[in-house]
């Protein structure tokens, strides 16, 4: 059974379940009560009959486990001690407390005797906005965006990426290769100067076909830039003399002057004796 009632922000609706104890006295409480979200439970109402001798002990516990914690969260108990056995029937308010805290339900009997007929109820109610999101007319409902799902590709799957790191790879590989052969070459070039070259000592030093030979086997390894000639043009002098003109060192002059009149003589002497010789033959 359901009811409905008003509110400024929502409509809360209450109800009651069915017979809990139909199927037997025990009972499990996610089958009984409707799975809302912020549903109370309010109210529990049993009835059942007992069969029983009238001297005999009996206890009857009605009852709920507690699901978040130890014990009960609803328990009561009949004592028919004493008592010939009848039927009952009762009925407890209860303070609003969420169904996710009601555990298992069951009729429990202690001492000689039987329940008969039992029957259990529960009473709740519920807000169906205590989720804003459960329906588009509750206040407070924020409209769903849907974010379009992008495929994950893995570049390293995509055979153009692939082929391109290959690629790189490979010259990458051929310039290592290639600077690994010049290194070598470098190094046999400076063993093949130094064994040529040595202390100086080498007789083959004077020789022009070692000379030749050095200079080949240095210009292998020169780098192209090395032979680009200068760049041609003039160069202007800079200088500036004081007083504007450089005068003769005079005697320099005379010096030079007579180096020269005394290289002269001693050649007219060379040729002179010469001659003599030669008249006196």
């Amino acid at each position: 059974m359901l009811a409905y009632s008003s509110s400024s922000y929502s409509e809360e609706v209450f109800g009651s379940t069915q017979n809990a104890a139909s199927p037997g006295l025990t009972w499990v409480m996610t089958n009984i009560l409707p799975q809302f979200a912020g549903l109370e439970v309010n109210g529990l109402v049993y009835q059942y009959t007992t069969v029983k001798d009238p001297d005999s002990d009996m206890i009857v516990y009605v009852q709920n486990e507690n699901a978040q914690s130890d014990g009960y969260i609803f328990r009561n108990a009949d004592d028919w001690s004493g008592l010939p056995g009848n039927t009952i029937n009762k009925s407890f308010a209860l303070p609003n407390t969420l169904g996710e805290m009601w555990g298992n339900g069951s009729i429990e009997i202690a001492g000689e005797g039987s329940v008969i007929d039992p029957s259990v109820i529960y009473t709740y109610k519920y807000d169906p906005c205590f989720d804003p999101q459960s329906d588009p007319s509750c206040p407070g409902y924020e409209e769903i965006v849907e974010v379009p799902e992008i495929p994950f590709s893995d570049p390293l799957e995509d055979q153009l990426v692939l082929d391109e790191l290959n690629r790189q790879a490979k010259i990458d590989q051929e310039a290592e290769e290639e600077d690994r052969r010049r290194r070598q070459k470098e190094s046999k070039i400076k063993d093949a100067l130094e064994n040529l070259l040595g202390d100086g000592s080498n007789p083959e030093l004077i020789s022009a076909d070692a000379e030749r030979m050095a200079m080949a086997l240095f210009s292998i390894n020169l780098p192209v830039d090395y032979y680009n000639p200068l760049e041609g043009g003039e160069y202007v002098e800079t200088v500036i003399l004081d007083g504007g003109t450089i005068q003769d060192n005079k005697k320099a002059r005379r010096a030079n002057f007579a180096q020269q009149v005394l290289h002269q003589e001693m050649v007219d002497s060379q040729y002179g004796s010469g001659a003599s010789a030669q008249q006196e033959k």
